[in-house]
């Protein structure tokens, strides 16, 4: 297990009022939760309705994978410049900005979009990427810092499984909402569970929002970055977003011009995709713990080396039930990396930057986020499906490889 560091945060202290595992505390671990619900709802919806975005701004596939590749490239540049902030600002006013800059966002995508400005809905994106990853690494921070340590784990598990359940809800919920008002709506309506879960996590952060004072050195961020372990850990990340983004992406858009599935159905049967991440992103720590006596690499080289034939087959499929089933399956695969990555990295450096490897890991993670829409539509418009499937399951094998190569965490 990772030892704690000798000036860890005083608030890890289990005598803290602010370390009580309360009632309102976990108002505070539901609240940010719900908020990064709505906001990777938010993130991923444009995919849902990709066809019909297509048809209305009349625009390629390359530039429609923009849409929700530029949020994860916004993040990407953001997330360290915001972590560096967030070690010495008031977490609690950092995700009442993020939630305020979200409805700006969704309120200019949505006239944007009635306007057919094209530009204007890929600026609003770049403005809610800020607020995606302020609302990530600020509520990683405060409910790490809010719960007691017997809880904690339990307590981010749930925090970071708002991802799926939020590329879920998009996915599933956003060709209705374009069906019912209008494409443009997207955009604002993920705005409302992000306001309810602020209204909730609101009065219940009271008092838990302090900043650290033991922020790391140029010099301590700088041996994160020369570390060959962290990389190779952050290329996992790379290599595990990149599917993750390119299945949710392009996989209802397939569904629906090479096997003619209505959009709705689509859009139904992707979101299953991210939706048992719920599971497996909690489960992989506990899987790796108790399974494999805290060893890391056995968990990422089986959620590669399942998902690779997995996605290699997955265009010879035709029946619906064994598409939902591969959809089932390789999202549970895929996504035990997603889960583990971030304790993983803790793991191989120094607990004292144990926090800006986690920053590192979100910044490469969600660069290969931000690149596989765009490279996938690039793809699909010059050769196929066949071929983007074809390469995406040659990108799991890469991850086997990495996997292999990975190193096991010593542990104290």
């Amino acid at each position: 297990m990772t030892t704690k560091p000798h000036n860890a945060d005083p608030a890890e202290n289990h005598t803290e009022p602010v370390a009580q595992t309360d009632y309102s505390t976990w108002g505070l671990v539901i609240g940010a939760s719900l908020i990064s619900t709505g906001l990777a709802a938010y993130e991923i919806v444009p995919a849902s309705i990709t066809p019909i975005i297509r048809g209305s701004l009349h625009i390629g596939p390359t530039s429609a994978g923009l849409l929700v590749g530029i949020m994860f490239g916004t993040a990407v540049v953001v997330s360290l410049p915001a972590g560096a902030v967030l070690d010495r600002a008031d977490s609690r006013t950092a995700m009442a900005f993020a939630v305020f800059t979200l409805v700006i966002a969704g309120t200019w995508g949505w006239i944007a979009g009635r306007g057919g400005d094209y530009r204007a809905v890929i600026a609003s994106r770049v403005l809610g990427g800020i607020a995606y990853v302020v609302v990530w690494n600020a509520g990683i921070d405060m409910v790490g810092r809010a719960v007691d340590g017997s809880h904690r784990a339990t307590a981010i598990g749930f925090f970071t499984a708002s991802g799926p359940i939020g590329f879920a809800l998009g996915q599933g919920t956003g060709p209705l909402i374009a069906k019912w008002f209008g494409w443009p709506t997207v955009f604002l309506a993920f705005t409302v569970p992000t306001l309810i879960g602020f209204v909730v996590f609101w009065p219940a952060s009271r008092g838990h929002g302090a900043s650290r004072t033991d922020a790391p050195s140029l010099r301590e961020f700088g041996a994160v970055l020369r570390s060959r372990d962290v990389w190779l850990v952050g290329f996992l990340g790379f290599l595990g977003y990149a599917l993750y983004l390119f299945v949710n992406s392009w996989g209802a858009s397939y569904l629906t011009q090479e096997l003619g599935f209505s959009l709705a159905v689509s859009g139904l049967l992707v979101a299953v995709f991210p939706a048992v991440g719920v599971v497996s992103r909690i489960s992989s720590g506990l899987l790796s713990d108790r399974l494999f006596d805290s060893r890391r690499k056995p968990i990422v080289l089986g959620s590669f080396g399942l998902a690779a034939p997995l996605i290699l087959t997955f265009t010879q499929l035709r029946s619906l039930p064994l598409l939902f089933g591969v959809l089932l399956l390789t999202g549970f695969a895929v996504q035990l990396t997603l889960g583990l990555s971030f304790t993983y990295v803790r793991e191989v450096v120094d607990p004292r930057v144990a926090a800006t490897a986690v920053a590192f890991q979100t910044s490469i993670g969600l660069a290969g986020a931000f690149l596989a829409p765009i490279a996938g539509g690039a793809v699909v418009k010059s050769t196929g499906f066949d071929t983007a499937f074809l390469l995406a399951g040659a990108v799991a094998i890469c991850g086997v490889i990495v996997a292999w190569r990975a190193p096991e965490p010593a542990y104290s």
